[in-house]
């Protein structure tokens, strides 16, 4: 088990690395296309792939923390690391789309020409291409193996993909009607788009820490697996509570038992119930409660 969970984490970390190369090349392609050019769209785009690149490096240190088993100081591991990615990446991002701002309201205000636009298109249309490969492959791997850090990786470089698509709109049609004023516009549009990716990281960041509720689908399958159980064994299932924290799930469950079973007897079925739920989610933490069947189940907070 451990050297699947090894094998595991080095994939994902692989990830990362594929992640951080194609962001370095982005960034190369779209400051080109920006120096050539002069156009302060083209400039607002590879900022946010300038951030693209800090965050990355982030879930790469987060995805490494949050392997580290549980310790004196972590007694339930390290797992939430991924979420402190995810808040580090959306404050990036926040950062950025302000920078962006600003800079789109100044050459509002003095304009600037914008030449050899077609170079710049060129360059933009091939970091593209590129970003969406790698943001595709992240998000299929953050879902596959549940890896909050990859999955906002991904999503952030599809966001930049859109954001990059505006750009090279609307600088195909600087290019194609020659008025100016159209480039920081562009530039604006990209700075607002990024400042909603950001909250939206944060959020998403902000509810993992609070420790939220496994994903409706995850949960119908504990809920299933444990009335399959139940069904089976004679036993009942109470104060079912589930958190996700990064690639961890948790889950928290009172079993009821019948009175003249032994201790031996109920700790064998918790034994069971515990790697049940681990197979059935691919991998989980169950703690389990024994009380005899009709014991009143305690809901509230212990009174002393």
């Amino acid at each position: 088990m451990k050297s699947v969970v090894a094998d595991e984490q080095k994939l994902l970390e692989r990830f990362m690395w594929l992640s951080i190369g194609a962001t370095v090349l982005t960034i190369v392609l779209k400051a080109t296309a920006a120096w050539v050019t002069g156009s302060v769209g083209f400039l607002s785009d590879a900022i946010e792939s300038g951030i693209n690149l800090i965050a990355a490096a982030v879930g790469l240190w987060a995805l490494k923390l949050s392997a580290k088993p549980a310790d004196a100081n972590h007694n339930f591991g390290h797992a939430r690391a991924e979420y402190f990615s995810a808040q580090v990446e959306g404050s990036l991002i926040l950062l950025a789309s302000v920078a962006i701002i600003f800079t789109a309201i100044d050459r509002l205000i003095n304009p600037a020409p914008v030449e050899q636009v077609g170079i710049g298109l060129a360059f933009s249309i091939v970091a593209t291409a590129l970003n969406g490969a790698v943001g595709i492959v992240l998000i299929r791997a953050g879902r596959k193996y549940r890896s909050t850090t990859l999955d906002a990786d991904g999503h952030h470089l599809l966001t930049d993909v859109w954001t990059t698509v505006g750009v090279i709109v609307g600088m195909a049609l600087v290019w194609l009607t020659g008025w100016q004023p159209l480039d920081p516009i562009v530039a604006l549009v990209v700075g607002l788009n990024i400042l909603f990716t950001g909250y939206n990281l944060l959020k998403g960041a902000m509810l993992g820490l609070l420790s939220e509720a496994l994903p409706q689908e995850e949960t119908a399958v504990v809920h299933a697996f444990l009335d399959d159980y139940a069904a089976a064994n004679g036993v009942t299932f109470t104060s079912v509570r589930t958190a996700a924290a990064g690639r961890q799930r948790t889950v928290s469950l009172v079993m009821q038992v019948p009175g003249d079973w032994t201790v031996d007897r109920a700790h064998d079925h918790a034994d069971a119930v515990e790697e049940g739920m681990a197979h059935a989610l691919g991998s989980a933490e169950t703690i389990v409660h024994v009380e005899p069947l009709g014991h009143p189940t305690r809901t509230g907070p212990l009174e002393m």
